[in-house]
């Protein structure tokens, strides 16, 4: 499996304080099967001033301090870039990273307030050649009242990527829920840890995929934690990589209907 999404470089961000959790965090990844570790920090103005060519330097200390240690994981660089004016101008210079260098990035919106031009960002993004990889959009707070924006983007080219542990229950009834209504419409393309620690957020991927598996089926959980992902990582053309499957179902609107009404409500 691969990990497109880890904050795993040491004392960086609000990720891995230390070298030793880092270790221990490649450590706990290899376990559970992941064998490339994308090193993703956040990058958010006046909060984490990280730049493309700091996080490739710290990649490679840790990459060698993990070598060191006999760990085979394999580490690329990446960040978790949040939505800024100059975003175009900061990935033309290399200040921001894309995934490996690719034309792929991930893209974090805030959180808890959508912004009211964020198509506009990611089709500038997109008209400029990148492919942006909309972040754990299942955890967001507007995810209720802009599903249908969620909808549009992927339908438009934007990928999406869920936290795996959104998937199993790690953060809540209600990441769940949209996380499987994401994944069961054909609206996830990838699964990745979002880890930043050993303990409340690890690096495990492995039980998502496996929820993934029993939801669709098995080819689409290896789509999801591996093929996608190396294309990512080679560059591949969105075009040339499988899309997501819908799971085929009868209607069921009355019954999603339901079940949102209860998640609006917080009861989910």
């Amino acid at each position: 499996m691969i990990d497109l999404h880890c904050h795993i470089l040491p004392a960086i961000d609000d990720g891995a304080e230390s070298l030793d959790i880092s270790l221990e965090m490649a450590r706990i990844a290899c376990a559970d099967g992941i064998t490339i570790t994308a090193c993703t920090p956040h990058i958010l103005p006046t909060v984490y001033d990280n730049t493309g060519p700091a996080i490739k330097t710290a990649v490679a200390a840790l990459q060698k301090a993990i070598d060191q240690a006999g760990i085979p994981l394999k580490l690329v660089a990446g960040a978790d870039v949040h939505v800024a004016a100059d975003l175009g101008a900061g990935l033309g210079d290399g200040r921001i990273p894309t995934l490996n260098g690719s034309r792929y990035l991930l893209l974090e919106p805030p959180h808890h307030v959508l912004p009211p031009n964020l198509e506009d960002h990611i089709f500038r993004l997109h008209a400029a050649g990148y492919i942006a990889i909309v972040t754990h959009p299942e955890r967001m707070s507007w995810i209720e009242a802009s599903y249908p924006l969620i909808q549009r983007l992927v339908h438009s080219g934007v990928w999406m990527q869920l936290t795996g542990g959104s998937l199993t229950g790690r953060f809540g009834r209600r990441p769940r829920y949209w996380a499987e209504r994401m994944l069961e419409e054909g609206l996830c393309h990838l699964l990745a840890t979002d880890a930043h620690n050993t303990t409340s957020r690890p690096p495990y991927l492995a039980e998502a995929r496996e929820a993934a598996a029993k939801r669709l089926n098995e080819q689409e959980a290896t789509h999801l934690v591996l093929t996608r992902p190396q294309g990512v990582l080679n560059n591949v053309s969105p075009t040339a990589i499988s899309a997501p499957m819908q799971r085929p179902r009868a209607d069921n609107s009355s019954g999603w209907r339901r079940i949102f009404a209860r998640v609006a409500k917080g009861g989910l």
